[in-house]
């Protein structure tokens, strides 16, 4: 089984693991459960570290890769078969780039989803599974 960290997730699991929801962590806690990071929510916090629309305490967005690999998860590059595919995920109402293609992602790779954002609800139909 595999789960798939949405940015939000990773921040909150990484600076404020309060916020997130008991069945998350127990799954992310599972031994046997692999736990990725897309690289897009690299991407995401940089970008929006760089505009100033997020804060980062003590931590830097270049921090983020290795801080992901000593936590022990898998980090999930964006492949030609996902950038190739992407046309298949249909628009239903959401419109972020990275949200879309971190979706896209679960859903291909049939992972759990671990976000808190109810705008990926309409989703479930194309097979995406959400965990909170």
């Amino acid at each position: 089984m595999s789960c798939l960290l949405d940015t939000h997730a990773l921040l909150w699991l990484l600076l404020d693991p309060g916020r997130l929801g008991s069945k998350a962590i127990e799954l992310i806690r599972n031994p046997d459960v692999v736990v990725s990071v897309s690289v897009v929510s690299f991407w995401e916090i940089s970008l929006k570290f760089a505009m100033g629309k997020l804060e980062l305490n003590g931590v830097a967005p270049d921090d983020f890769p290795s801080i992901v690999r000593q936590s022990g998860f898998d980090i999930l590059p964006i492949s030609a078969t996902d950038a190739a595919t992407f046309h298949r995920l249909p628009r239903m109402g959401h419109k972020d780039p990275f949200d879309r293609l971190i979706i896209w992602q679960a859903i291909s790779r049939a992972s759990i989803l671990i976000s808190q954002d109810s705008a990926f609800d309409d989703y479930r139909q194309l097979g995406l599974k959400v965990l909170w």
